[in-house]
């Protein structure tokens, strides 16, 4: 996976903490308590941590003491998860440790410790490949990735371009980058197939964003991201699609714009 990130990227991280939190899947959470040992420390892998934005979600629901350790590529994005560790449910503060990993390539051996791996938001920028690598790498341990992206999305009010926008983001999902042919909303079932081929039980959860008036910020920044990604894949809707970009910003911004952009949040194995 590319390194490369844009400047504004943590901010946007900072945005959309608040959506991610308030979608996943606290069902899933406790079934994850259920599998987990006791009378020890617990120790947890983050895949894809950014600012560390899963940690301050789940530490707090689970019992401590705990010790995070949490992967990215971004070191700078480590850096900020750092700066403030959260709580465990008990109250103590967790212990974080950052590496600098390219999650695509680890192995079992470099989640060996591991109680619980956890990702948010990242399989969908995954190949088929690399998929059945980190479920390799995972099997065998409880495992929570949330927060997929699956290719549905509603607006309130409607609008005859959203179906047609809605393909092209989701072919722009699908496209392939550097030689490497992204899954995108099929990153679901990608991932249900490779643990299941592995002999891991899988469960899965509805996390969709709820996105309305107190949203407002954010839902203008996703639509933006959304639509020139829909236009980047689909240059010949740019021109039709102007008037509706600025029509739909106008209400996100007003407050009169709703979207749910639905996720499903997974639990494998233990």
């Amino acid at each position: 996976m590319s390194s490369e990130l844009p400047p504004d990227f943590a901010d946007w991280l900072a945005l959309r903490e608040p959506a991610d939190a308030a979608a996943r899947s606290t069902e899933l959470v406790e079934a994850v308590r259920r599998r987990l040992p006791t009378g020890r420390p617990l120790v947890v892998h983050d895949l894809g941590s950014g600012t560390g934005s899963m940690a301050r979600w789940l530490a707090p629901r689970l019992p401590g003491p705990q010790r995070w350790v949490l992967h990215d590529r971004a070191t700078d994005l480590l850096d900020r998860a750092l700066a403030d560790p959260p709580h465990d449910a008990d109250g103590g503060k967790v212990t974080v440790q950052t590496r600098g990993s390219d999650i695509t390539r680890l192995t079992a051996a470099d989640l060996a410790d591991a109680d619980l791996v956890t990702a948010s938001a990242l399989l969908d920028m995954l190949t088929a490949e690399e998929v059945d690598r980190v479920a390799a790498a995972c099997a065998g341990r409880p495992t929570l990735f949330v927060l997929t992206v699956v290719g549905r999305v509603v607006f309130d009010p409607a609008d005859p371009l959203d179906a047609e926008l809605a393909e092209a983001f989701n072919a722009h999902q699908r496209r392939t980058v550097a030689g490497r042919s992204l899954l995108g909303p099929d990153a679901v079932d990608a991932t249900v197939t490779a643990f299941r081929r592995r002999g891991v039980d899988v469960t899965l959860r509805s996390s969709p964003w709820r996105l309305g008036p107190e949203q407002a910020a954010l839902t203008a920044e996703w639509l933006t991201g959304w639509l020139d990604a829909a236009g980047e894949q689909r240059p010949e809707l740019v021109g039709p699609a102007g008037a509706y970009r600025r029509r739909r910003l106008a209400e996100a911004t007003g407050g009169r714009l709703r979207v749910v952009l639905d996720h499903t949040d997974l639990l494998a194995g233990g």
